[in-house]
């Protein structure tokens, strides 16, 4: 007897579009024996199909179990379709659908994949030695996408008509370019040119790529259009080219990011975790920060100071005939000058960057969207946390814990910013867009909100701000003239955290970082948090002291020795510091009496006045420096109890207060008795971790609560993090931690965005 044919509708949500998938359903459709059409539309997927409906409830189970390796499937919907919807025709994938709103996340950026490798290695290939060869499974996607569904004419892929052996391709279903949207090739696809630091044409095509690693190996400094932007490449064995580089992009001291060719050559030089490996490795392809070998082949300027390297493995075919061209490790660090957003036109490129470069090697795929390098750290584990989280990861969503109430778009901190939007059960995020103070970063930042709506389909119903008015993104989130929320900056950083793990709360959170605005109006920055995605109540803090000179003590890290000196040890000691460390300490000193002086529980400037206090960065000349450099130096020191190093609990009324002040006195006696710096700051880590810890477990029981959650800047520091949680799992307490969604400021969007959606 016969099986029973029906007709369905299946719609399938998720990233679904720009990943190969309605090629994937085409095929499955034809082993299956099944009939109908699949389009991509504003909602994801949607295939009409009809047969038997053994064959179609196997259809429904491959499409999540089998999907795409590039494709995150969110929810799977079969219903049964109108006779007649489907039609007997044979199966066939359709154009897409125009949607009034568009409603789904479309894919990342994609390293380039190994069957497409193979055919840039493969002389008898017709895309041999291409740079900008790619397939369904690889290649640019979010950085050429302009508008969605995604299909070519709405990527910036739009200017190259394909040639009649692409098209054939396009159209093939059994080939894996099938509806390839930037499928291309010698004959009809973008291509290199090597420009002067003036913008003259120098070459074009395989003499551009020649000339350009003739340059990197006689030390030159070269502009390298990617992906999302451009890198300014030395070669990384060269001292002389890599201080050149320093000197001309006035970076004194911040790390570079090295790339190679593959895993061989990044083990060579750092000691990598398998997951360290897997996430280099990965088709997302971030920067990955591991612990440098001693000996590593390396310029000693590529990451001064520092125990860790930023490694990176190729992720296009340009960068791979770079490399292979070149047979060195490449430093590729941010096309721009510090701070601002990296650039991504060739106009802008000769304009910002031509100064720093003696060539620009560059290509006529035009970026829609600047996307800066994703970074990754290895923790204490071997596990990865999230740093930064851009290229290859953006605008992947993450699932909200209960659905939104409305339509949220949050504008993030001022610095590291990046925005979120929330919509039905999904938070998607934007790539990292910087410090808005800068006004290239503030002009990214405006086009970013448009089009991340767009590509979202979101039409906020309220925005989602930090509280402190001074902000560009608050004040943009005023200028909107709709509904507003404030959300507490420290509340945002743990609900970030509650989001990556699926959870409302509450728990007890642990936000540690430099500085927020909290809710009294002062500054915080070590806090302890009742908090869940509806509210929080501030139960403990950080000793609170004089922030002298405001916001220089964020660069000056003296002044903060100087005010925890006081508070530890009295003025005379304070003076003492003062005098060894700058000549204005007495302006500083006055400052530090002045009762009109700000002060700040910032754990993140406790930090700084520890390293201050030991030698180490008193003045900066990058974001956390000193902190950085103070954890460095513990590499080589086993992990202890801190003893010594303990700091005390007091009250403020029902709020606890963590007093470090014991802490400070014992860091000026051991380095007084010429303790090595390594174990006094080794010390320093492990007695305020336990401290926080204990405090933590104190709080968690007065409260009832079972889980601690850990966020802000501060616990980007492996040890500190690394204390804490052994502590507090070590009484029964579960412990969340981030790793897809960065502790630092560039999370705090996505807990604004949380907050807001299901506030009532």
């Amino acid at each position: 007897m016969p099986e029973p044919i029906e007709r369905r509708r299946v719609r399938v949500r998720g990233t679904v579009q720009g990943v190969g998938f309605r090629p994937f359903v085409y095929r499955l459709a034809l082993e299956l024996g099944l009939s109908g059409e699949v389009a991509n539309d504003s909602e994801g997927v949607l295939a009409e199909v009809e047969g038997p409906v053994p064959a179609l409830d196997e259809l429904v189970r491959r499409l999540v179990d089998d999907a795409p390796p590039l494709a995150r499937v969110t929810s799977v919907e079969s219903s049964p379709a109108a006779a007649g919807a489907a039609g007997a025709h044979a199966f066939r994938i359709v154009e897409s659908r125009a949607g009034a709103v568009p409603a789904v996340p479309v894919s990342v950026d994609v390293a380039t994949c190994d069957d497409c490798l193979a055919e840039v290695a493969d002389p008898d290939d017709r895309r041999f030695g291409y740079p900008f060869t790619n397939c369904t499974n690889c290649g640019p996607r979010y950085t050429i996408i302009r508008a969605i569904p995604y299909d070519r004419p709405a990527t910036t892929m739009a200017g190259f008509p394909m040639c009649a052996a692409c098209e054939a391709e396009y159209h093939d279903p059994a080939d894996r370019r099938f509806h390839a949207q930037p499928n291309a090739c010698p004959r009809c696809g973008p291509h290199l040119r090597l420009l002067a630091s003036d913008g003259t044409l120098c070459s074009e095509r395989g003499d551009a790529l020649e000339q350009a690693a003739v340059a990197l190996l006689d030390g030159q400094v070269v502009a390298v259009k990617g992906l999302g932007g451009f890198h300014l490449a030395v070669d990384a064995t060269s001292i002389d080219a890599v201080a050149e580089l320093r000197r001309r992009k006035q970076r004194d001291d911040k790390p570079f990011a090295v790339m190679v060719p593959g895993l061989a050559a990044a083990r060579a030089l750092c000691r990598l975790s398998p997951a360290a490996e897997e996430t280099l490795a990965s088709p997302r392809r971030p920067i990955v920060l591991a612990p440098r070998r001693p000996g590593a082949e390396l310029a000693p300027g590529v990451a001064p100071g520092l125990a860790e390297l930023g490694l990176m493995l190729a992720y296009t075919p340009l960068h791979h005939l770079l490399l292979a061209r070149v047979g060195r490790p490449l430093v590729m660090t941010s096309g721009n000058s510090s701070d601002e957003p990296i650039a991504h036109v060739d106009d802008d490129a000769v304009e910002r960057l031509g100064p720093m470069v003696d060539a620009i090697l560059t290509h006529d795929r035009p970026i829609h969207i600047r996307c800066d390098d994703s970074v990754v750290r290895t923790r204490l584990g071997g596990d990865v946390q999230m740093v930064r989280r851009s290229r290859g990861y953006a605008p992947e969503p993450l699932t909200l814990p209960e659905p939104a109430r409305c339509q949220v778009l949050a504008v993030g901190a001022e610095l590291k910013n990046t925005l979120a939007v929330a919509k039905g059960n999904a938070v998607v995020t934007s790539h990292h867009i910087g410090d808005l103070e800068h006004l290239a970063a503030y002009r990214s930042f405006l086009q970013a909100v448009d089009h991340l709506c767009h590509l979202a389909g979101v039409e906020p119903e309220v925005v989602a701000h930090d509280l402190h008015p001074e902000y560009l993104s608050t004040k943009f989130a005023v200028d909107m003239g709709l509904p507003t929320l404030g959300v507490q900056h420290h509340h945002a950083h743990i609900a970030s955290c509650l989001v990556e793990h699926g959870r409302t709360g509450p728990v007890l959170g642990l936000a540690f970082d430099g500085l927020g605005l909290g809710s009294c109006g002062t500054l915080w920055g070590g806090e302890f948090l009742v908090a869940d995605l509806g509210g929080f109540r501030r139960v403990g803090h950080l000793l609170p002291v004089p922030l002298p000179g405001g916001d220089r003590a964020n660069t000056e890290p003296w002044r903060m020795a100087m005010a925890w000196t006081d508070a530890a040890l009295g003025r005379p000691a304070a003076e003492g510091v003062g005098r060894r460390l700058d000549d204005r300490w007495a302006a500083v000193l006055t400052l530090i009496e002045h009762p009109a002086t700000a002060t700040t529980t910032s754990v993140g400037r406790l930090f700084d006045a520890v390293a201050a206090l030991l030698g180490l960065h008193p003045h900066m000349t990058y974001e956390a420096q000193a902190a950085v450099a103070l954890e460095a130096c513990t590499a080589g020191v086993p992990l202890g109890d801190g003893a010594g190093y303990e700091a005390t609990v007091g009250d403020d009324g029902e709020v606890a207060v963590l007093d470090p002040a014991p802490v400070i006195a014992r860091v000026v006696a051991e380095r007084d008795a010429g303790t090595p710096v390594p174990v006094i700051a080794a010390g320093f880590h492990d007695g305020l971790g336990r401290s926080a810890a204990r405090l933590a477990i104190d709080l968690a029981s007065r409260h009832g609560l079972d889980t601690v959650a850990l966020s802000g800047g501060v616990f980007q520091n492996a040890r500190l993090s690394e204390v804490v949680e052994r502590a507090c799992r070590g009484t029964g307490l579960t412990v969340l931690v981030h790793h897809r969604v960065p502790p630092n400021d560039g999370g705090i969007s996505i807990g604004q965005a949380a907050i807001a959606a299901l506030a009532p």
